[in-house]
């Protein structure tokens, strides 16, 4: 049975305020990082932040054929894609681990 008396309040607001700090910090890094995704072999090349904000798209000449620009928005959503997986990694790989509160 759960005791609440049990529990040091104190020192749960402290991890809690830890964490929220470590969270920021992480947040605030995966901001000022950048990844790349490409498609077509490399005839686009999509960049965001680790927060998933594209800044950059890259179309090589090659890839733009006006009698299909269904191909080129196919290719180009493919390249953000592949960026937003490796923010997706480069997250799960800066952000703290959770702990335990023994709840």
């Amino acid at each position: 049975m759960f005791d609440p008396g049990s529990m040091d309040l104190s020192s749960l607001l402290a991890q809690a305020q830890q964490l929220q700090e470590q969270l920021e910090r992480a947040q605030a890094e995966l901001g000022s990082q950048t990844v790349t995704g490409t498609s077509g072999g490399g005839l686009i090349t999509a960049t965001v932040t680790g927060t998933g904000e594209l800044v950059g798209l890259v179309i090589a000449p090659e890839a733009i054929d006006p009698s299909d620009p269904e191909t080129l928005a196919d290719l180009v959503v493919a390249a953000v894609r592949d960026a937003n997986h490796q923010a997706v990694a480069l997250a799960q790989a800066t952000m703290p681990p959770m702990p335990e509160m023994g709840l």
